[in-house]
């Protein structure tokens, strides 16, 4: 009989669940309008493309930095992204967080690679010919900065 009575449950445990089941799929189910967009520095804007041998590269920085009066300024360190496009190699295009300088002279910018521990890469802002990562991108032709024509080097 001491068995029974450990089985019955209280009436109001399964109608607390049931009311936390329907608050939480009301709180999934938020109209888009609430939810709130990401601020200018996560609208990023390709600044800079590299063909290799079977591999891309890409730089992006925010918005807030390309369109900023005078773009980025000399000596200036923005985060950004770099994007290493292995597609040919079936791995696909991921974007990494990097640390873009441009000289003071703001005669090349350099992509600092710091979660991957790789050493700084400068690039030429007129464009030119840089090494990456010495597996996968090593001569690569860049553009140059800011340049926004997804045909560069295709003409």
């Amino acid at each position: 009989m001491s068995n029974a009575r450990n089985r019955v449950r209280p009436v109001g445990h399964g109608l607390a669940a049931l009311g936390l089941v329907a608050a939480a799929v009301t709180l999934s189910a938020a109209p888009a309008p609430a939810m709130t967009p990401p601020d200018d520095r996560a609208w990023l804007i390709r600044m800079m493309a590299c063909d290799g041998q079977g591999v891309t590269m890409e730089v992006y920085l925010p918005q807030s930095v390309v369109f900023a009066k005078g773009g980025m300024k000399a000596g200036q360190t923005v985060a950004g992204y770099y994007t290493l496009d292995l597609t040919d190699a079936n791995k696909g295009k991921g974007l990494e967080p990097v640390r873009i300088t441009m000289s003071t002279d703001k005669t090349f910018i350099t992509v600092n690679q710091f979660t991957r521990g790789l050493p700084p890469t400068r690039i030429p802002v007129g464009g030119g010919t840089v090494d990456f990562d010495q597996r996968f991108a090593k001569g690569a032709k860049c553009g140059p900065f800011q340049a926004q024509d997804p045909d560069y080097g295709n003409k």
